[in-house]
C-alpha cells in the first residue's frame, strides 16, 4: 500500500494541496468583492453581463487593500504592476459574471427577504449588538456608498453563493479517509540544502561583453521627451470684504468645521481668501497656457528647455505619464500642479529608447550575469552531487513537519515538502523559488497509525475548491468574454 501511494503520491498530493491553497488564498472569486456599479462604460462582457470600469476600478481597490495589508503597508503601484493587480481584479469580476450567467439561465434570484436578513448579519452596522438602521447608512455614507448600490453588490454576492451551493461538495467517509491516509504518509530522509552563495564568479570583461551581445535589447535607454514648460507660482493677493463676502455666500459649504457644521465668515475668512488665491492662480495658469499656445507669451515668463525620462524626473510621475500621451501634432499639456506650482508643457521632441553601450549597461550586465551564471552552475553542482551527497537526516516527517527541516527556514521546508510529497523520485533535488536546490534521499517510508482531526471539513473545501475549478472552465466555454481594454 505504501508503495502504491509513493509511486502515485504525485498527482494526489498536487490535487489537494493546489486545490487546499487556491481555495484559502484565492477564495475562488473573492467574497466580499462586490461590484456596486458605475454610470463609466464596460470594460468588458460575459456573456449577457457588462463589466464597467467603475466595477474594475473597486475590484482593484479592494485587492490593492489586501495586498497592502499582506506587505505591512509596503504596497505600492509598483508592487501592484509586479502582481498584475489589474488583471488580477478582471479575472475576480469575469468568473463572478460567468456564476450570475448561469444563475439567469436557472432563473435564480435573491428575494427582498432573503437581502434584509443578510443585512442584518453584516456586525459593521450593529449597535448595541444588534442592526442599526442609521449606523448602516452612516457607514455608507462615510464609504461614500448609497444603500441602493451596496445592496445591489449584495445581492450579487448572495446569488453567486446560492449558484455555487448547488455544487455537491459535502465530502464522504471514503473521501475523508483516503485524505487521512496521504496525510500519514511518512519520509525519512537525508538532505542538503545548495544555494547560490555557493557559487564563486570572478566574470571577465569578455564574458561579460559575450553575455551583452546577446542580450542588447534588455538593456535599453529609456524613452525620453524633450519638453519646454512655464510656472505658475502660487498668487497671494489682497481682497476687500466684499469680494470675501460674495465668495463665501457663493461657497459656504466649502467651509465646515471638524462636526460638519458651516463655518461663519469671520471664522471662515482665512479659508476664503486662500481659495480666492488658488482660484486666481488657476485662471492666470490657465491665461498662460492659451498664449503659449498661441505664441504670445509676455516677456517675464520664462520658458525652460528640459529632457526627461523615467530615470530623469525631476517633476511628477503623473506630469511624465501626462507627457508621454502628448504628440507632437497635439504638443500642449493643460496646467498640471507639480509641488504646489502649475506647470504648463509642450512637447519638442521624443527620443526613442535604443540599445545602452556596454560601458553604460555594465553594471546591469553584472547583475544580469552573476543570476544567470550563478543559477546555471548551482544546477551543475546539484546533478554532480545527486549521486554521492552526504546532508543531514531527518526524523519521520509529514507534507506537515516544515518545523523538523532546520536546515530550511519554514516558508521553504513547507515549499520544498509539498514538492517532495508530489514526487515519485527516491533520490533527486528540489528546486526553490528562492533559487535554493535541495537534494534529498529518501531513506525509509512508513504509513503513520495516527487520525488527523477535522479532515472532513478540509477535504469538503478541496472539494469545493475542485468543483469551482472545473464549473469556472464549463462556462468559459458556455459563454463568450469579451475584453474591452488593452493590455489584459
Amino acid at each position: 500500500m505504501i508503495t502504491w501511494m509513493q509511486r502515485h503520491k504525485k498527482w494526489l498530493i498536487i490535487t489537494i494541496w493546489i486545490s487546499t491553497i487556491a481555495f484559502v488564498g484565492a477564495g475562488f472569486v473573492g467574497w466580499g468583492q462586490y461590484s456596486y456599479g458605475d454610470k463609466a462604460g464596460a470594460v468588458a462582457k460575459v456573456g449577457n453581463i457588462e463589466i464597467t470600469q467603475g466595477e474594475l476600478q473597486k475590484s482593484y481597490s479592494n485587492l490593492y487593500v489586501q495586498y497592502n495589508k499582506m506587505f505591512q503597508g509596503n504596497f505600492d503601484e509598483e508592487k501592484a504592476k509586479q502582481f498584475g493587480l489589474q488583471k488580477q481584479a478582471l479575472n475576480q469580476l469575469t468568473q463572478q459574471a460567468l456564476i450570475l450567467n448561469l444563475a439567469a439561465s436557472y432563473d435564480l434570484s435573491v428575494s427582498d427577504a432573503e437581502l434584509i436578513a443578510a443585512l442584518k448579519e453584516q456586525r459593521y452596522f450593529f449597535k448595541n449588538g444588534v442592526f442599526d438602521k442609521e449606523t448602516y447608512k452612516q457607514v455608507l455614507s462615510q464609504n461614500r456608498l448609497s444603500t441602493k448600490e451596496f445592496e445591489a453588490g449584495l445581492k450579487k454576492d448572495l446569488l453567486i453563493k446560492k449558484t455555487l451551493a448547488l455544487l455537491p461538495s459535502e465530502a464522504t467517509q471514503k473521501e475523508t479517509k483516503v485524505l487521512d491516509t496521504i496525510l500519514n504518509i511518512a519520509d525519512k530522509i537525508n538532505y542538503k540544502v545548495l544555494s547560490q552563495e555557493d557559487i564563486i564568479l570572478t566574470p571577465t570583461d569578455d564574458a561579460l561583453k559575450a553575455f551583452w551581445e546577446g542580450s542588447k535589447n534588455n538593456y535599453m535607454s529609456d524613452k525620453a521627451y524633450v519638453v519646454k514648460y512655464i510656472t505658475q507660482s502660487k498668487l497671494s493677493k489682497t481682497y476687500d470684504d466684499a469680494t470675501v463676502a460674495n465668495y463665501y455666500n457663493d461657497n459656504k459649504t466649502h467651509f465646515k468645521d471638524g462636526t460638519g457644521k458651516i463655518l461663519p465668515l469671520d471664522a471662515a475668512k482665512e479659508a476664503v481668501v486662500q481659495e480666492l488665491n488658488t482660484k486666481a492662480t488657476k485662471d492666470k495658469a490657465l491665461r498662460s497656457y492659451i498664449a503659449f499656445k498661441k505664441g504670445k507669451l509676455p516677456q517675464e515668463i520664462t520658458v525652460t528647455t528640459v529632457t526627461l525620462s523615467e530615470s530623469n524626473n525631476q517633476f511628477s510621475a503623473e506630469a511624465l505619464e501626462k507627457i508621454a500621451a502628448l504628440s507632437l501634432t497635439a504638443p500642449y499639456m493643460k496646467p498640471l500642479l507639480v509641488d504646489d506650482v502649475y506647470h504648463t508643457f509642450e512637447l519638442i521632441k521624443i527620443i526613442p529608447a535604443a540599445p545602452k553601450k556596454f560601458e553604460e549597461a555594465k553594471d546591469a550586465v553584472v547583475v544580469a550575469y552573476n543570476q544567470e551564471m550563478k543559477k546555471k552552475k548551482l544546477l551543475e553542482l546539484a546533478n554532480n552531487s545527486l549521486a554521492k551527497f552526504s546532508g543531514e537526516n531527518t526524523p519521520f516527517i509529514t507534507v506537515e513537519d516544515k518545523k523538523l527541516l532546520t536546515a530550511l527556514s519554514e516558508a521553504e521546508a513547507n515549499e520544498f515538502l509539498q514538492q517532495l510529497f508530489s514526487s515519485d523520485k527516491k533520490r533527486s533535488y528540489i528546486t526553490l523559488a528562492n533559487g535554493k536546490i535541495v537534494l534529498y534521499y529518501i531513506l525509509e517510508q512508513k504509513l503513520l497509525e495516527k487520525t488527523n482531526s477535522d479532515l472532513k471539513e478540509s477535504m469538503t473545501k478541496i472539494k469545493t475548491a475542485m468543483f469551482n475549478e472545473a464549473l469556472i472552465k464549463r462556462l468559459q466555454s458556455k459563454y463568450k468574454t469579451e475584453i474591452f481594454i488593452q493590455g489584459l
